[in-house]
């Protein structure tokens, strides 16, 4: 009881520890409750292991915390193991070279040096990265790490700097500095520029697994990346995947509604996820470009459903920025690539027609419609 004491006492004495002690008490409740979920209805996002289903294949699931998250593989069938543990050793190879906070690895140099050679997957990602940049008008930035330092976001050592602050860090943040030579792998970035992958990392990652999986022969299961969902075809029985969309805020882990799919992914981002109060107000991670600050978008919370994850990972920050409006154009131009469901801070839900059918709520909800 006393090692307890004294260990608990030692991370309060560590904000960024505090945090990540936090974050992984927070994804073990996640899980317990969706393990009951899975016992008494069977749409629980993170099976049993070994558990089978009715003319099913075998079910293998592991758990394991990277990327400064809690994350949950799922594979059916006779390789289902040897599947999930090769994910697992491919999310912590990916993780050692995109790590801001492990000093060796690829990010950690580019930002010390300013420039560098870097990998296959590290240029893929970073082409992403600076393709959604332009594509959103910059509401998604590769160049966005002094500032979210700067509010301690990556660190858990949280303030409210002044505004003189956030103006000389904002000037940092400038993707269309940043020069990208895929032939020789060389990535440069401007001056007193340093990048985060984080904002896109989970989705790609997501869609290595399932492309690994398919290699395989698994064709059926599950990746969940700290509420980063991706799915590989349908149930063993031929059903859907149920997928659980978090209710914005609600500290019961009520759901806002759930969703219907197959081979996609599903990623939402929320003001809830990541914040810190002073002073009475509350201070979120997401943060605007434009102003330096967490973001004031009327949004509390965007979901992507799309066959490729890494876009959707870089979209649901993304329309978070942009807010409903400038959001729903933006679908409305690259319908063919994704859905998306939005929520206002008065509650009100938009579905865009394509999820129409496939989401179950009891809120009621208006329905964008692409035309």
């Amino acid at each position: 009881m006393r090692q307890r004491r004294n260990f608990i006492q030692y991370i309060r004495k560590k904000p960024s520890l505090k945090r990540k002690y936090k974050m992984l008490l927070y994804y073990s409740c996640v899980i317990g409750l969706a393990f009951l979920c899975a016992c008494f209805t069977g749409c629980g996002k993170f099976p049993v292991k070994n558990q089978t289903e009715k003319n099913s294949d075998e079910l293998y699931n592991q758990g394991v915390f990277a990327m400064d998250t809690y994350m949950s593989l799922s594979a059916y069938g006779s390789k289902g193991e040897e599947a999930v543990k090769s994910a697992i050793e491919e999310i912590e190879r990916l993780d050692g070279i995109w790590s801001v906070g492990k000093k060796d690895s690829e990010v950690a140099k580019i930002n010390r040096d300013g420039k560098g050679k870097i990998s296959e997957d590290t240029i893929s990602v970073v082409k992403k990265a600076l393709e959604l940049s332009e594509s959103t008008e910059h509401a998604f930035s590769l160049t966005v790490y002094p500032l979210m330092e700067l509010w301690g976001f990556t660190s858990g050592e949280y303030q409210v700097p002044t505004t003189k602050e956030i103006h000389e860090k904002l000037s940092l943040v400038d993707d269309t500095k940043v020069v990208l030579e895929k032939e020789s792998g060389k990535l440069t970035l401007g001056s007193g520029q340093q990048m985060d992958l984080g904002g896109i990392a989970k989705g790609f990652t997501s869609a290595r697994i399932i492309e690994m999986w398919k290699k395989m022969g698994i064709s059926s299961g599950m990746v969940s990346l700290g509420g980063n969902v991706q799915v590989l075809g349908s149930k063993p029985n031929g059903n859907d995947w149920k997928i659980g969309v978090q209710k914005p805020g609600d500290k019961e882990g009520n759901m806002l509604g759930v969703l219907s799919v197959k081979d996609c992914a599903v990623i939402t981002s929320g003001g809830y996820e990541r914040y810190f109060k002073e002073a009475g107000k509350t201070y979120h991670h997401i943060l605007d470009t434009r102003t330096g600050a967490p973001s004031e978008s009327g949004l509390t919370s965007v979901t992507i459903v799309s066959k490729d994850g890494t876009l959707a990972d870089g979209l649901s920050t993304s329309l978070f920025v942009m807010g409903r409006e400038k959001a729903i154009a933006y679908w409305k131009e690259h319908r063919e690539e994704f859905e998306t469901i939005l929520v206002e801070e008065d509650g009100t839900i938009y579905v865009t027609e394509g999820l129409q059918d496939s989401f179950e709520t009891e809120e009621n909800i208006k329905v964008i419609q692409g035309g």
